[in-house]
């Protein structure tokens, strides 16, 4: 009974995070693996992403940045494939510090220009940043299931509107999950025992995707990116700490 307390509130978190509600997610791995090893955790929760995703995609599908998509898409593709190549050979704390690193540098960053005085101007996407922040998310959403930060590394400092940026988002991760799906299979982390408790944990999601649709809609934009950005530096500090403490 635990279990599947814990499991539904796990998965109705992740659905917030795909409903727009920032970055949450990240408790639904640390949350489920109280009962089971963390890497079948993440290839239990892949599915119920992926069908979270599809409904977040069906919310958000209004607004979105193709220009964004087209560069950051390829290089998640090769960010997966070396993932799958390495994971046998990258230590998953090397991960987590790989995108905690990211995290900081770009608040830090952030907060230095935006004390400096001076107008801070959206930066535009351009192909050379938009592949290397795709091909590092990509390679970390594989490893450690964190693309956020160097995804947001890449998208944040372009401003975009409240609604684009939703759909961006969503639909980035929609194929970045889906490319993750035969390697997942090939790795043993999805089975068909997973995929049929996933089944059971879907309705919680899809509740929680379609109540982070209200969250996030209602939110004014200020309050929308400031609420990101310390989601941000959570998960960042979350992450150092599992690494340099736990």
């Amino acid at each position: 009974m635990e279990f599947w307390i814990v499991a539904g509130l796990a998965a109705f978190l992740m659905g917030l995070s795909k409903g727009g509600v920032p970055m949450i997610a990240i408790l639904a791995v640390p949350l489920m693996s109280l009962f089971m090893n963390p890497a079948l955790a993440a290839g239990l929760l892949l599915p119920i992403y992926i069908v979270a995703d599809m409904y977040a995609v069906y919310l958000f599908r209004r607004a979105f940045s193709l220009r964004n998509l087209r560069t950051l898409l390829p290089g998640a593709i090769v960010g997966i494939l070396i993932g799958f190549a390495a994971v046998s050979y990258v230590p998953g704390d090397a991960g987590k510090l790989l995108v905690a690193g990211i995290g900081i540098y770009y608040l830090i960053t952030s907060l230095r220009r935006r004390f400096s005085g001076n107008p801070v101007s959206p930066r535009p996407a351009d192909v050379p940043r938009g592949l290397f922040w795709g091909t590092v998310a990509g390679l970390t959403s594989y490893i450690s299931h964190a693309g956020g930060p160097p995804y947001q590394a890449y998208v944040l400092p372009q401003k975009l509107d409240k609604m684009v940026y939703l759909g961006t988002t969503t639909i980035f991760f929609t194929v970045v999950n889906l490319l993750k799906v035969p390697p997942f299979i090939l790795a043993g982390q999805i089975t068909w025992d997973s995929a049929t408790q996933a089944i059971w944990l879907v309705p919680f999601a899809l509740a929680g995707a379609w109540t982070g649709s209200r969250i996030s809609r209602a939110l004014p934009e200020r309050i929308f990116y400031m609420l990101i950005e310390i989601a941000l530096a959570v998960v960042s500090v979350k992450l150092l700490y599992e690494v340099l403490l736990a």
